[in-house]
Order: structure tokens, then sequence, then C-alpha cells
């Protein structure tokens, strides 16, 4: 079983959690997820099995989406539902002054991200610190904000929205911000990921449904590796060329360049059949092919 599996995560369980489960569930140790869900949020874990592990790291970078909840007046010490309120404030804004806000969050911004973080300061993580009680400095970082849209508003204090961001992105922070920035409070008091690049919520599956399913089903649940990598680019190699790509060899190619990007993770077939994850280089004017990854 060589692939990736896109998991509902449930509340209140960690992304470690739901590999555990589904090491016992199939029977196998390779197992890994591909980005981290807080226990408190629910929707896409892409998990990887098997040889899918060895593919997770081109999955990290894809673009996420979510469905939040932003409530204004209150601040927490996690910026989310889960933690402890720090301030408050009676302020009411308007619908206008909410949508407004909205817009100026659309596209590059910089968060500094927050102190209940995985990131990590001197050799321990942020969120070690945090409940010591301590606070650092931490260099705000860039992210990117494609799509953000209001769906509701309730009562002028709660705001549910669509987000579609790049990797990083730390959505209750942009709840926090967009709460400073409203001249009041904010904390992020719902979190939903209906996507990861293309694992949708639509095509997931929950772990009690493949709990119950036979091996034979459970193998239709396994997005093949190449499937799960549609968003790299792909060339065909002759096949010719076969042994030596799945030996690992640097092989010279002609190809339109054009087409292609020097440098850059691209799937690679031979013979019809993926082979696993390559990129083309050019020395001295010429151009090759190298294997990272042999996955056949």
């Amino acid at each position: 079983m060589d692939g990736v599996i896109n998991i509902f995560k449930p509340k209140g369980v960690t992304s470690h959690d739901i590999v555990k489960r589904v090491r016992k569930i199939l029977g196998i140790k390779k197992v890994g997820h591909a980005g981290t869900l807080d226990p408190y949020a629910t929707g896409v874990l892409p998990v990887c099995v098997g040889k899918g592990t060895r593919i997770s790291e081109y999955l990290l970078d894809l673009d996420k989406e979510y469905v939040g909840e932003l409530t204004l007046g209150i601040a927490t010490d996690t910026q989310d539902m889960e933690g402890e309120v720090i301030s408050a404030s009676s302020r009411r804004v308007t619908k206008s002054e909410i949508f407004a806000v909205f817009d100026r969050f659309k596209g590059e911004i910089y968060q500094t991200p927050p102190m209940y973080s995985a990131i990590k300061y001197k050799g321990r993580k942020l969120y070690e610190l945090a409940r010591e009680g301590k606070t650092v400095e931490r260099p705000a970082r860039k992210a990117k904000i494609y799509d953000l849209k209001i769906y509701d508003i309730i009562d002028d204090e709660k705001v549910i929205f669509y987000v579609k961001c790049s990797k990083g992105t730390y959505i209750r922070t942009l709840c926090h911000d967009i709460g400073e920035l409203l001249g009041t409070y904010g904390h992020m008091s719902y979190l939903i990921r209906t996507g990861v690049g293309k694992f949708s919520i639509s095509d997931s599956y929950s772990l009690d449904y493949i709990e119950k399913l036979d091996k034979g089903d459970l193998k239709k649940v396994i997005i093949p590796l190449d499937d799960s990598l549609t968003h790299l680019d792909y060339i065909e190699i002759d096949k010719r060329f076969y042994n030596n790509l799945i030996n690992g060899n640097i092989i010279p190619i002609k190809l339109d360049e054009k087409h292609y990007k020097f440098e850059k993770p691209l799937r690679v077939y031979c013979k019809g059949k993926f082979l696993g994850i390559g990129r083309i280089t050019k020395r001295n004017d010429i151009i090759n092919i190298k294997m990272d990854k042999v996955l056949a």
C-alpha cells in the first residue's frame, strides 16, 4: 500500500493520533501526515502511507483552504478559542468596517508567529516556552492570501469567512490581526480545513469509515503516488534510459527548454510507468535529468 489517503480529521485529536490509528488500521509502520492540523481544528489531513511517506515533503508547500469563524471583542493567549482571555473590548464595529478591513488582508502579508506554535527558538518549541509564561521575539514571516471572503456576519461580532492561503499562514493570527486593525480584539473561534492542494474535503474519508473496509476496498481509498503529485510538472523519458534512471544515474537529454523549469522537482515517467521525482539541470550547456527519489 503506497500513496496518500485524504483523511477527515475530527476535532479533539492530534494529527499524530490520526497517524497512529492509520498505522493500526493498515497494519503498516510507514505512515505520516503532510502538514499538521491543530487538535481543535477539523478537516482535510493528507496521510502518506508506504512509499507515500517519501513524497510528503512535496505536499507541504501546497496551498490551503479554510472556513473559519472570527469572534470580535476578545483576545486569547493562543489566538483561538482554546486559550485564556487576556483582553476584551466592548467596542462595536459595523459590517462595512469589517468588510473594509478584510479587504486589506488580501495579497502578500506579514505575520508574527504566535507564541503557541511549533516554531523553534534556540532548540525549543515556542509553545513550550509559552507554557512556562515566557515570551520571545519572533520575526515576522511572509504569507500570501489568495482569496478572503466573508460568508456571514452575526450580530456584528462573529464573522464566518473563507480563506485560501499559502503554506505557513496562521489563520488564528489572521483573526487576531483583523481584530486589532478594527480597533477591538479578535480570536479564531472555529476552523475547518476544506482543502490542501487537490485534496478536497468532499473527497475525504473518516477514520471510522476506513476502519470498516476490507483490504481490497482499503486500496481504493489510497491515492496513487503520482496522482498525489499532479501539482508538479512531468516528463516522459525514452525507454532506453530506464535502467539508468532507476539506478539514479545522471542522463543527458534533449528537450525544449521553454517547457521546463530547471532545478524544480517533477514527475518522471519511463515506459509509461511513474518512476519517481527528478529534476532537470544544465551544466556546461548540457541538459541532464537526475532522479531525486526513485519510487518505482
